[in-house]
């Protein structure tokens, strides 16, 4: 969408900072030996509690209110009471919801406790990506910037990105135009961003892998043996300079 109002900005504010306080306490409140299963249900209180909408289950019929990815998951992670996290475990906590017909996204991975060296150092190069693309998110720029940006900070550390999964648009639903913010540079992805228009930027940091696949659930996407980090926030993009509304 293209936030255009006063009421506009208000709404998605408030969802975005929905998100983000369910993201912050799912993430200190992971702990080993917790199951998936435990930090989604603290999820859907907090929704309850603030009278919002878990997005992939309202949109999607999710089976949980977030999703929430360990190791070889990368991203759709279903919540499991069978699923328990371990010291070391590299988490992915992905929250996003509705509220007065406004969205948010938002996700960021973490390593519990103490974990391989490379782990904390992709989570690490993750939010550097995200950082990188943000200076580029700016009405009149071009789109592609913010991809070319975020992967030239995985290559400079020895790394590289998950190419099959996106950014979006997001503000009125969950996913809107534009359809795609690439993880990577394509000289055709030329759509030149507006002023108000919202997204999704997400960077995908890989150890080698740069694709994912779909699991037997029909919704957790999975490595072969790479592991992958996320960092995510909703943005408004602005002549004044990005709304984070997510922190």
């Amino acid at each position: 969408m293209v936030a255009k109002t006063k009421e506009d900005f208000n709404g998605l504010k408030e969802i975005g900072e929905i998100c983000g306080a369910i993201r912050e306490e799912l993430v200190h409140c992971t702990k080993p030996g917790m199951t998936t299963k435990e930090l989604d249900e603290m999820a859907r209180e907090m929704f309850e509690k603030a009278g919002a909408q878990s997005a992939p289950k309202g949109e999607y019929n999710f089976p949980g209110y977030t999703c929430i990815s360990i190791n070889e998951e990368v991203a759709h992670g279903v919540p499991k009471n069978k699923r328990t996290i371990q010291e070391g475990d590299i988490v992915n906590i992905d929250v996003s919801g509705s509220k007065n017909g406004y969205f948010a996204d938002t996700g960021i991975s973490f390593v519990v406790g103490k974990g391989e060296i490379i782990l904390q150092k992709i989570c690490d190069v993750a939010k550097e990506a995200f950082d990188a693309g943000l200076k580029k998110a700016k009405p009149g720029a071009k789109k592609s910037a913010l991809g070319k940006a975020a992967h030239n900070v995985a290559k400079q550390h020895g790394l590289t990105v998950i190419k099959n999964l996106t950014g979006h648009g997001i503000g009125r639903s969950i996913h809107e135009e534009p359809k795609h913010i690439f993880n990577y540079f394509d000289r055709w992805d030329d759509e030149i961003l507006k002023d108000g228009v919202v997204i999704a930027f997400e960077p995908m940091i890989s150890t080698f892998e740069e694709e994912v696949f779909q699991s037997e659930d029909g919704w957790t996407l999975l490595t072969n043996e790479s592991f992958v980090a996320q960092y995510e926030h909703t943005i408004i993009l602005t002549k004044e300079g990005p709304i984070i509304t997510t922190l």
